[in-house]
C-alpha cells in the first residue's frame, strides 16, 4: 500500500510534466512443428497460426517512470487429435520506478496467461502437459542510499499460479518471499552485494510445503561502457514436507548451493548476452526443483533493414523434494536452439523467418523397461509478419 500511495503521489505531483506514449502493433504468423508436445511416443506433425496484437505503454515524469507491454495471442494448432487445440495467451505486465532524494521505490508484476509448453518449459526445462497457465505476480522493491558508497535494498516476492482443467499431474501453487541486503560500491566499476532471502512454497491443496532461506554474495563489474558482468553464489537451506494424511508427513532437509553469472557486450552492430545459473524454482508438478541453466542471446545487424539473431537454452533439472503425490520426478535435460532473421521491408512493416530445434530426455525409473523411449526432439519453422503503428506521444 505504501508503494502505491507514493506512486500515486508522484503522479499527482508531477502530472504537469508528464510524458506518455503508446506504440501498438500486430503480428500474424504461421508455423510447422514436427513434435509439438515433445513426446517420445508416436505423434503427429502439427500446423498452427498466431495472431498477436500488442500495445506498449510508457509514462515518465521527473521522478516516476511507468511502462507496460500488454499483449495477447490467439492461437490454433491442427494436425491430430492430441494437438488440435485453440487457446489464448494474455500478458499484462507492469513496471514502475519512483525516485526520491535518497530512496528508490520499484514494482514489477502483473498477470500472465500462457501455455506450459511455451513458457514453463523454457524457464525450468521440464515438459509439462499441454495446459494453460495463469500466473499473478507482485514484486515491490525499495533501495535507500546511506552514503556515497553504501546502500540497502529490500525486495518482496509474491506469485500465484493456477492451471486450467482437471489436471492429475499439475498442481496450483503460491510463492511468498523476500530478500534484503546491502550494496557497496567498491570502485566506480565494481559493486558488491550481500543478501539474505527467504522463500515459502505451498501447493494449494496443502500436500506439499517447502521453504528455503538463504544467503548470497555477488559482484558486478563494468568492463567498459558497453560490457559488464555479474557473479554470485551462496547456500539455500531447503526444507520440504509432504502430507500423507492423518497428520503423517515426510520431511526432508538439504543444503543446496546456488550460483550464477552473466555477461553482456554491445558492439557497433552486434549484441550478446550470456548467463549460467544454478537455482531452486517451483514447478507445476508440485515440488521444488534445482535447475542448472545456461542461455545465450545474440543479434547482429547485417544491414540497415536486416537483422539476424540466435537464442540457445540448455538446462539440467533435478527434483529436490517428492512431488505432491509422493511420486518421484527423474532428472531431465533440455536444449533449445532458435536462429532467426528479420527484414524491415518498409517503415512500418517487418517480416521474420525462424527455426527452432528442441530436445529433451529424462532418466528412467529403476522399475521401467530399459527399452522404453526416454528422449524426444522437435523441429519448428515459423514465418511472421508484423505491422507497427506509428507511436503516439503526448505530454501535459
Amino acid at each position: 500500500m505504501l508503494l502505491f500511495s507514493l506512486l500515486g503521489h508522484g503522479m499527482a505531483s508531477y502530472a504537469e510534466a508528464a510524458e506518455w506514449s503508446v506504440a501498438p502493433s500486430v503480428s500474424v504468423k504461421g508455423l510447422y512443428n514436427s513434435n509439438l508436445l515433445l513426446t517420445p511416443l508416436p505423434h503427429h506433425e502439427s500446423y498452427g497460426y498466431w495472431v498477436s496484437p500488442v500495445a506498449e505503454f510508457a509514462g515518465k515524469t521527473e521522478r516516476l517512470e511507468v511502462s507496460s507491454r500488454i499483449a495477447a495471442d490467439f492461437v490454433g494448432y491442427f494436425g491430430g487429435q492430441e494437438v488440435d487445440k485453440t487457446f489464448e495467451n494474455v500478458f499484462v505486465p507492469i513496471s514502475a520506478r519512483y525516485k526520491m532524494q535518497k530512496d528508490v521505490l520499484g514494482f514489477t508484476g502483473g498477470f500472465v496467461r500462457d501455455n506450459t509448453l511455451l513458457g514453463e518449459l523454457q524457464e525450468t526445462g521440464i515438459v509439462l502437459d499441454f495446459t494453460q497457465r495463469n500466473q499473478w505476480s507482485a514484486n515491490p522493491t525499495w533501495t535507500r542510499s546511506l552514503t556515497e558508497r553504501w546502500s540497502v535494498q529490500m525486495d518482496g516476492q509474491f506469485s500465484y499460479t493456477a492451471y486450467d482443467g482437471n489436471q492429475t499431474r499439475l498442481f496450483d501453487y503460491r510463492l511468498v518471499g523476500g530478500s534484503g541486503g546491502v550494496l557497496y560500491q567498491l570502485t566506480e566499476r565494481d559493486h558488491i552485494r550481500f543478501t539474505g532471502s527467504y522463500t515459502d512454497f505451498q501447493t494449494v491443496n496443502s500436500f506439499l510445503h517447502s521453504s528455503f532461506p538463504g544467503v548470497s554474495m555477488g559482484l558486478t563489474h563494468a568492463f567498459s561502457e558497453s560490457s559488464s558482468g555479474t557473479v554470485y553464489g551462496g547456500p539455500k537451506f531447503l526444507s520440504s514436507t509432504v502430507e500423507l494424511g492423518n497428520g503423517v508427513g515426510i520431511t526432508s532437509r538439504e543444503t543446496v548451493w546456488v550460483a550464477g553469472g552473466s555477461l553482456s557486450k554491445q558492439f557497433e552492430r552486434a549484441t550478446i548476452q550470456g548467463s549460467i545459473a544454478r537455482d531452486l524454482s517451483p514447478s507445476g508438478f508440485g515440488l521444488i526443483i534445482a535447475t542448472n541453466r545456461a542461455a545465450v542471446d545474440s543479434s547482429y545487424r547485417l544491414s540497415e533493414t536486416v537483422t539476424g539473431s540466435l537464442n540457445v537454452v540448455a538446462s539440467l533439472t533435478s527434483p529436490k523434494s517428492l512431488t505432491a503425490t509422493g511420486s518421484v520426478l527423474r532428472d531431465r535435460r533440455y536444449v533449445s536452439v532458435r536462429p532467426a532473421i528479420s527484414w524491415k521491408f518498409s517503415e512500418w512493416w517487418e517480416a521474420e523467418v525462424s527455426y527452432m530445434y528442441r530436445w529433451q530426455d529424462f532418466e528412467l525409473a529403476p522399475t521401467q523397461d530399459p527399452a522404453t523411449p526416454n528422449s524426444a526432439q522437435s523441429h519448428a519453422v515459423t514465418f511472421m509478419v508484423t505491422y507497427y503503428h506509428p507511436r503516439q506521444s503526448f505530454s501535459h
